[in-house]
């Protein structure tokens, strides 16, 4: 038995739950285990025998948390035909944070100079003291900007840009940290570093501040609690000062100047701030942390005061320096992608500076790494280093979520393995507090249609249930009555425009769905239906008398590799055809969600609707025989993928989207619209090997191409980089940007043969197709219920198959050339005769509603 989980939390400290779920895995080697039975046991006590076989997301059993209580939660199960439990598992420690907004005795404050002329962060401190009797301390904090504490100058958490980023008119973050070991008997000191970010800083490609407010301010609430029960708090008021620090100017978008000669002086009492208004959370994701380190892999002089640096991956992060030099030293860090004629291509960042400044103090060796910014980049210039720069002395700290790692993907073809390596960076790179669409240039705002693509990736890569959950939470807030899903959230004014656009709004129909599936979680289709249904009716009134979207701006199969590259929404695909197809889908799901939640009357008459979109498609946009007005891949692909055309249609059309796709002479011709369903689309109707070799194409436009060119993350464009090296000419070039590594999605399922076929992989479906020439091909993932499993190699004319079902499942087998067999838990080997790519096709199920 392992230890079980809290919710979704890897840290469950200061959780927002007060009865909060829990779930445990089995260990086991016995073929065909089953739960019968469990008994959780908390503090004090214990649930009883429940007959059950759930062990994923079970309800709380015991008493519910007050803010602040601790339990150690175990977990004992018993297998189908056993009179003996398990032994119980280790414990887990769960602690409620806050739960009550009166709990909170700690104000906004900041800086009392009104001025508004100097931006500059600040620093806010209080001494105070502590007995020798303490066994316990806590602080529960929060910033309208961004911030970090310190105890006695030790860093409170390793959170990165805390609080993060959500509504924060509607929802507002707020951390716990055990300071426990930073406190001593006697005199101690917090700080607070306080900087804009998203909260005052200019964002957006328009460079606006003050998004949220004028002003920064930091809460803070250190808990002491004592042997004989007392507690003492610190907390921020107007006892606290505050100055400026040696932070000079910092901007997520522009960098950090820090000068280290510059010590914090001038204190004066704070200012109390109005706060958001947004209601305090505990988040149930994690939060930015530093995850990795990476050395140069080349330094090289450009210049009589520029070294220029290779890390050979394009990452999200920024630099950490160690030098030593003269007081006054002023090192330069200027950060890029990709070069272009052997220098930093700055152009792709427009007006992000991304450009951060150290000065020495001059006292000796010195480490520095910025606060409050990161960066898009490969490549890093550095100027003004005294001496030669060692490649020891610099390394790029990789910053994101601190997601778990939950999916792994492997084959015969190198190529084919760094796409999904690629896949992997990009979305690691721009999980960055929300779902972002680049990290390097000046804008990094979460993008919906992004996400709804690229979700069922996203959910097999890494466990991001309760990160994108948080997100979905501020979706659902700033969709309004009239169902106009934001194109990004959280929503900030900008030039562009906001109105209802099928893929970007269909996130509240697709992603709760593709999270219950990978997870097992029911809380997003809840939490979310209300805000899925506004969007559907307000999609619903564009409908015209025939049962079409006809009118208003979209976005469409945006970023069609036919497009000019200064027109992204100029698609071969009518835009029309691409609302109206989502709708009918998302239609379909919505009925989806109302059976799950429920509403039966809801579940019939949105069936209802999807059937009379479908035959509106029918009538508007196919001809007799199946082929689309829009005689392109997209069109096909959403047709086929959505169940919009009849049988003898749907077959017309998959002969159709295959002669496209050889005609193209297997490039790709799709934007974000199709490209996440063009592969399953040629699948499901019998054209295996044409979805293979659109796969492995390394032309122009392609996957592949992009990995020929030295790509370590997938580009925004299909072409962001040319054939003769040079950039794209768009004004929109980004080289990480994980939209188009949807196709992963396929390749988990169709190459490795890996999906769920109940949620939460409660029941696995095991479907290789082999094809390509790929002599091998696995997919792994980390199910709620254990490690899941399918790997497949060629031996002569055999396929062989190994088969992992965790414990508590089960599966269907489904071969090329053999009968679907069910097996359950357990590892199984197979060994069948293989016919060859166009032999057995997937039966057709729309990629996102396969059960």
């Amino acid at each position: 038995m392992r230890a079980p989980r809290i919710e979704h939390h890897t840290r469950p400290i200061g959780i927002g739950e007060c009865v909060p779920r829990l779930s445990w895995q089995v260990e086991t080697d016995q073929p065909g285990w089953r739960q019968q039975a469990y008994e959780i046991q908390g503090d004090g006590w214990t649930s009883g025998r429940i007959d059950a076989a759930d062990s994923v997301l079970v309800p709380w059993p015991g008493p519910a948390l007050v803010s602040r209580e601790r339990v150690e939660i175990r977990v004992r199960v018993w297998a189908e035909g056993s009179s003996e439990p398990t032994a119980w598992s280790p414990p887990t420690a769960v602690e409620a944070g806050l739960l009550d907004p009166g709990e909170w005795q700690a104000l906004f404050v900041g800086s009392a100079d009104i001025s508004q002329g100097d931006r500059r962060p600040i620093l806010l401190r209080r001494d105070f003291s502590v007995r020798p009797d303490l066994i316990q301390a806590r602080v529960y904090a929060t910033a309208s900007g961004v911030y970090e504490l310190e105890l006695n100058g030790e860093r409170a958490g390793d959170d990165v840009l805390a609080p993060g980023w959500t509504s924060y008119h509607h929802r507002l973050n707020y951390q716990t940290y055990d300071v426990t070991g930073l406190l001593r008997p006697g005199a101690n000191t917090i700080t607070g570093w306080l900087a804009d970010g998203w909260w005052r800083g200019e964002f957006g490609w328009n460079r606006v501040g003050e998004r949220y407010g004028s002003d920064t301010a930091l809460m803070a609430q250190l808990e002491l609690v004592y042997a004989d029960g007392t507690v003492e708090r610190v907390v921020t008021d107007d006892s606290w000062t505050w100055a400026y620090g040696p932070i000079l100017s910092s901007s997520i978008y522009d960098g950090e100047r820090y000068d280290a000669r510059v010590e914090a002086g001038g204190w004066s009492r704070v200012q109390k701030k109005e706060g958001p208004e947004g209601e305090l959370i505990s988040p149930a994701g994690p939060p930015v942390r530093r995850v990795e380190e990476l050395a140069p892999v080349s330094v090289r002089r450009v210049d009589d005061d520029t070294h220029l640096l290779d890390f050979g991956q394009n990452l999200a992060g920024r630099l950490r320096i160690t030098v030593a030099g003269p007081a006054g030293t002023e090192i330069g860090m200027r950060h890029a992608e990709v070069l272009e004629d052997g220098r930093l291509c700055l152009r792709p960042i427009r007006t992000a500076d991304a450009h951060d400044v150290y000065v020495l103090a001059g006292d000796g060796v010195e480490t520095w790494e910025p606060r409050f910014t990161y960066h898009g980049f490969r490549y890093a210039e550095i100027t003004g280093w005294p001496g030669s720069l060692d490649a020891g002395s610099v390394v790029a700290v990789v910053c994101h979520d601190d997601m778990i790692e939950t999916g792994q993907f492997a084959c015969s073809d190198p190529l084919l393995e760094r796409l999904h390596e690629n896949v992997r960076w990009s979305m690691r790179d721009n999980f960055v507090s929300v779902p972002t669409d680049c990290p390097q240039r000046d804008e990094r705002l979460g993008w919906t249609g992004d996400l709804q693509v690229f979700a069922p990736t996203a959910a097999f890569l890494y466990d991001v249930t309760g990160k994108i959950g948080d997100w979905l939470a501020d979706v659902a807030a700033e969709t309004g009555d009239d169902g106009l899903v934001p194109l990004y959230v959280p929503h900030i004014p900008t030039s562009f425009p906001q109105f209802h656009c099928a893929v970007w709004g269909d996130v509240t129909t697709v992603v709760p769905l593709v999270l219950l599936d990978l997870s097992g979680d029911t809380n997003p289709v809840v939490a979310g239906y209300e805000t899925a249904q506004r969007w559907v009716e307000g999609c619903r009134r564009l409908l015209n008398e025939r049962d079409v979207i006809d009118s208003g701006m979209q976005l469409g199969d945006w970023l069609d590799p036919a497009a000019p590259s200064d027109a992204p929404a100029q698609a071969r695909t009518d835009p029309y055809l691409v609302a109206t197809a989502y709708l009918a889908y998302s239609a379909r799901l919505l009925a989806r969600q109302a059976r799950l939640v429920g509403k039966d009357d809801d579940e019939v008459r949105y069936a209802e609707l999807a059937e009379a979109v479908t035959l509106g498609f029918r009538r508007e946009f196919a001809t007799a025989s199946g082929r689309c007005v829009s005689d392109t891949q997209t069109a096909y692909a959403l047709a086929i993928c959505f169940g919009l055309l009849p049988a003898e249609q749907r077959v017309h059309a998959g002969d159709r989207l295959a002669q496209l796709v050889r005609e193209a002479e297997f490039r790709i011709g799709t934007g974000f619209a199709g490209t996440p369903l063009v592969l399953d689309a040629l699948t499901d109707t019998g054209h295996l090997e044409e979805a293979y070799r659109l796969l492995l194409s390394r032309d122009c436009p392609s996957w592949l191409y992009p990995v020929t060119m030295g790509a370590t993350t997938i580009w925004e464009r299909w072409d962001s980089m040319l054939p003769d090296g040079t950039i794209n000419p768009g004004n929109m070039t980004s080289f990480n940007h994980y939209a188009l590594g949807a196709v992963a999605d396929w390749m988990h399922r169709v190459v490795g043969g890996l999906a769920p076929a109940a949620p939460g992989y409660r029941s696995m479906l095991v479907r290789p197709r082999p094809g390509g020439g790929l002599s091998s091909a696995s997919a792994r993932h980390l199910t709620p219920y254990g490690p899941a499993e399918v790997s497949w190699r060629r031996s002569g004319g055999k396929l062989l198959v190994d088969v992992v079902v965790p414990p508590g499942c089960d599966a269907t087998v489904d071969l090329p050339g053999s009968s679907p067999v069910a097996v359950l838990s357990g590892r199984h080997h197979f060994e069948v005769d293989h016919l060859g790519p166009d032999a057995d096709p997937l039966s057709p199920l729309p990629p996102r509603q396969r059960f």
